[in-house]
This record gives C-alpha cells, sequence and structure tokens, in this order.
C-alpha cells in the first residue's frame, strides 16, 4: 500500500505588520458546510454542479449532497456530524451502492425534483452547459466518487478511507474544512485527505445500462456543415437534402441514415434549421438525383449556390479516402434559412456528420419551436 502525506494541519496569518497567527476554532454548526457548498460548489475546489440535497435513497436514507462533475459522474458528499468513523463511512459506502445503480432517466429526475422551487435552469441539460460550457454526455453516471465533508478529522477514519481508497480502489475520499476568526470575520481553508487518490472510478456491475437517455429508435442528428464556397443550406433548404464530405471520417455516419429517420437539423455556430424524414438512399454528388416539383432532376442540373464536387473533380481514392460529397435526400417537414435558426443553452451538438439524438431536451424544445409533433 502506497503511503499518503496527509496535510491536515493549517496554519494561517495575519500579516499587515508583524506576524499575527489567526486563531483556529471549532466549526460552530458542521451542517453549516452543507448550506454554504450549496450556496458556491467552488469552495470545493474541483468543478461541480450540484443536482440534489437531502436526496432520499432507495433504502430509507438520505444524501446530504449529490453533485455531477463535466464527465457526467455523480459525487456524493456526505457530512460527518457526530458520527463515529465506522458510521460514516459505513454510510457512504451505502450511498455508493445506491448510486452505482442510478438510471439516465432516474438522474434527471433527481435533478428536477432539486432544481423545482429554486430558480434553477428547469432541464439538467441547459444547467449543465451553463456549469461546464458544453453539451451534457450521452451517459451519465458512469463513474462515481464518495466524499466525506469534514470540519475535524481523526485517525479512524484516516486509516479507514486510506485503507479503502489506496487497497482497494474505492472511490472514497475525504474533504477536510478548517475553520478561523478573525476580528469578527470567519474563514474556511479545505484540503483533500488523499491528494493522488482517484476521484472517480467506473460503476461496477451494471455499467452502462441504463445510463444513457433512451433512444426512440426514430431521430437522429445531422451536422450541416454550411461552408461558404462549399456547402450551402439554402440550397439543401431549397431542394431537400443533408451532405457531407471531403473524407471518409466526414461522411460515413451520414450514409448510416436508414430511410424514414427524421433528422434535427443543425448548422455548427448557428442552431437546428429543419426538422425532416429521409426520404432516398445516399448517393454521390455526381450521381445524385433529387425531386424537385414533382420530377426527379440530376444534382449537377440544378442551379446550386454551393460546389459539392471532391476536391479535385473526382471521386479518386488514391489515398484510401472517399472525398467524394454524399447526399441524403429529404423531405422537410419544419426548415428554416440559418438566420432563423434555433439555439438554446444545453441543446446537444455533436463533431459527427449524423449520430443516433437521444436528447430529449433538444428534442422537446426544436420540436415545440417548430410545432412539430
Amino acid at each position: 500500500m502506497g503511503e499518503y502525506t496527509v496535510p491536515l494541519e493549517f496554519g494561517l496569518w495575519r500579516v499587515d505588520e508583524e506576524p499575527v497567527r489567526v486563531v483556529t476554532r471549532p466549526m460552530p454548526l458542521e451542517s453549516r458546510l452543507e448550506e454554504l457548498i450549496e450556496a458556491d460548489p467552488k469552495i470545493l475546489g474541483r468543478p461541480l454542479l450540484l443536482i440534489g440535497r437531502q436526496v432520499q435513497t432507495d433504502h430509507g436514507k438520505v444524501v446530504d449532497l449529490l453533485g455531477m462533475d463535466a464527465e457526467g459522474g455523480l459525487h456524493v458528499l456526505e457530512l460527518k456530524r457526530d458520527r463515529t468513523p465506522r458510521e460514516v463511512v459505513a454510510q457512504l459506502l451505502d450511498y455508493g451502492s445506491w448510486v452505482q445503480e442510478l438510471t439516465n432517466e432516474q438522474v434527471r429526475e433527481i435533478y428536477a425534483a432539486y432544481a423545482r422551487g429554486r430558480g434553477l435552469a428547469e432541464e439538467l441539460d441547459e444547467a449543465f452547459a451553463l456549469r461546464f460550457g458544453g453539451s451534457i454526455p450521452e451517459a451519465l453516471n458512469s463513474t462515481h466518487a464518495l466524499t466525506v465533508v469534514a470540519s475535524e478529522m481523526d485517525a479512524a477514519t484516516e486509516r479507514i478511507v486510506t485503507y479503502l481508497a489506496s487497497g482497494y480502489g474505492v472511490p472514497v475520499n475525504v474533504l477536510f474544512f478548517r475553520y478561523f476568526e478573525d476580528e469578527g470575520r470567519s474563514y474556511l481553508a479545505r484540503t483533500w485527505l488523499l491528494d493522488d487518490a482517484e476521484d472517480a472510478v467506473p460503476a461496477p456491475g451494471k455499467k452502462g445500462r441504463g445510463k444513457q437517455e433512451p433512444w426512440n429508435g426514430t431521430d437522429w442528428f445531422v451536422s450541416f456543415g454550411d461552408e461558404s464556397g462549399h456547402r450551402s443550406w439554402e440550397d439543401a433548404l431549397r431542394y431537400g437534402f443533408v451532405s457531407a464530405g471531403g473524407g471518409d471520417w466526414f461522411s460515413r455516419t451520414l450514409r448510416s441514415l436508414p430511410l424514414g429517420a427524421r433528422v434535427f437539423t443543425h448548422v455548427p455556430k448557428a442552431g437546428y434549421v429543419g426538422v425532416g424524414t429521409v426520404s432516398g438512399e445516399p448517393q454521390p454528388f455526381e450521381t445524385a438525383a433529387l425531386t424537385v416539383d414533382g420530377e426527379s432532376r440530376r444534382m449537377t442540373d440544378l442551379p446550386l449556390k454551393g460546389s459539392y464536387r471532391a476536391e479535385d473533380g473526382t471521386a479518386a481514392e488514391e489515398d484510401g479516402e472517399d472525398r467524394r460529397e454524399w447526399i441524403v435526400p429529404v423531405d422537410w417537414e419544419k426548415a428554416v434559412p440559418r438566420a432563423e435558426a434555433l439555439w438554446r443553452t444545453g441543446f446537444f451538438a455533436n463533431q459527427n456528420s449524423a449520430c443516433k439524438l437521444r436528447a430529449r431536451f433538444t428534442i422537446d424544445e426544436v420540436s415545440r419551436h417548430f410545432g412539430i409533433t
């Protein structure tokens, strides 16, 4: 077992003139730590989005605080209060056995209950984007971490936590706060018991099952790279298609779109511009045909604003890459010019040209905005 340096002794001095040590005091109410963390999770020193407080478990217990990190992992924060080391650690492990089984839907329900009446973003997707600046991961709760929050530390808790974390890889740690008073002002300082312990580990057992939002089997996300001089959303809007090309990575996922798929089409840096149904098989631009005013027309014969040919004007694959532009015909149910694109914080976006769309928040909001059932 590796050894850990335990930086639990704090020294704080006021140095306006002569150094004066600030007095360390017992935390007046350790339960107030819960309020302070909720008011500003940044005092934890690690980016977290709080998604629950006093969360009821299936075992009749109550988790003090439940948070989420930027990877969608869950963090259980339990205050030590006046319990013995055995009690608080055993309780935390019990919470771990509960949290590892939470599905994507259950995580969202916990956040919805927490946000209600607190003036927070109603949807977890939006709250996540506001906190971390990106789209929420498709899989939630693939990892979890357990943290004892304490204002005082005893040797037994230190031994138990170190033993579990370093010897058996249990994702448990202690966040230790020291309370100071100086001329009527109060201060907190913090440190972690195990600085180099893993913050979170994959949940054993049913890893991945239920961690993603369910897919309805129909909806797909499509990224349409509207690029001046190359690909034009005006063409796609007018003639009914989506496209991608320039290399296998760009076109491969688009070519996987099945007939009948409903595509939510997104223009990067703009937003969602259309929802429609795939009405034909993928075709390379040179041979692609689209239905225009009831007639089948070759794309090469249409007046187009964009250029959809391979870089050298051929379908050459000399380097093993298919650089052709691939066209997928779409019947638009609702589509708008780029200037009218819809975007909201928390909407799903992806670098793939196409992928299954599981983000319920995005589906619901885009459908509602465009008047789609």
